[in-house]
């Protein structure tokens, strides 16, 4: 299991111009070791050219084979390097700027993500991406045969608690269920707000004994508001994957068995007790 709070990242391909940034990293990329290759080879070529200008020179104190005076073509040379070393230091300067402008894109990208796939309350993933990846975990199920389960969850008297608490009291339960939630779940799983107090896990490849395992770790537990103790109990159901099964169609029998468990376990708002669910 997971004990860490922070979200699993999303698949690149769900991120916002994704493959858009990815392209415009590598062409940076490229042609950052374009100018660094190119700086090289002028550098050698420049190097070669003093050297066999100046040796001859050395050796027999006369002038190029071009009649072009020593100083004449080290001056012509040193002004070829400083022009180059200019131009250098401009493409430098604007790979960064063009680097900088990307991470900017990848802000705005992160963001844009988080808008439409993170609840804003508790940090777990929407119902608009809990679709989509339910669908794709349904599909690969049924081409290769491997389990799948469903796991509603609702939190049991939510409205009383809002209404002797107050709706402060309210959200704090929800984002401490979320945090414990997110914990108990392994990485390959996926933890989202459903809507209002109503939560869903997808447990790819989860077997019965795992999923109690994670009921058992998720368990009731009071939360200290205001020098009060606040009872959070949860009612659950769930629903493996049969071939054929749409993912509307799962939802349904799993949102079934938790309607069955929590009208079964309806009680007044008091101390917690181990919230006991049983699937339809």
């Amino acid at each position: 299991m997971n004990d860490t709070t922070q979200l699993r990242p999303l698949p690149s391909s769900t991120e916002p111009g994704a493959k858009e940034l990815a392209e415009e990293r590598r062409r940076i990329d490229r042609r950052d070791w374009w100018v660094r290759g190119y700086s090289i080879f002028v550098i050698l070529l420049l190097t070669f050219a003093v050297i066999s200008l100046t040796l001859p020179a050395v050796l027999t104190g006369a002038e190029t084979f071009f009649k072009i005076k020593l100083t004449e073509a080290v001056f012509g040379l040193i002004t070829l390097i400083v022009l180059f070393n200019i131009y250098t230091i401009y493409q430098e300067i604007l790979i960064k700027r063009l680097r900088g402008q990307l991470l900017e894109k990848q802000d705005h990208s992160y963001i844009l993500r988080n808008l439409a796939m993170i609840d804003p309350l508790t940090g777990l993933y929407n119902r608009r991406f809990a679709e989509q990846r339910l669908a794709a975990e349904v599909a690969r199920s049924e081409r290769r045969g491997h389990p799948l389960t469903v796991l509603t969850l609702d939190l049991n008297n939510f409205k009383e608690i809002n209404d002797t608490y107050g709706h402060p009291a309210g959200d704090l339960v929800l984002q401490e269920f979320a945090s414990r939630l997110n914990k108990v779940i392994r990485g390959s799983d996926l933890a989202v707000r459903w809507g209002g107090d109503e939560f869903l896990v997808v447990l790819p490849e989860c077997t019965l004994e795992q999923l109690k395992l994670v009921l058992e770790r998720l368990r009731s537990f009071e939360l200290d508001w205001q020098g009060q103790k606040i009872p959070v109990t949860f009612s659950a159901g769930w629903k493996d994957y049969e071939m054929g099964d749409r993912p509307e169609e799962m939802l349904a029998q799993a949102d079934q068995a938790l309607y069955t468990s929590k009208r079964a376990s309806k009680k007044p708002l008091r101390a917690p007790k181990p919230a006991v669910s049983v699937k339809a």
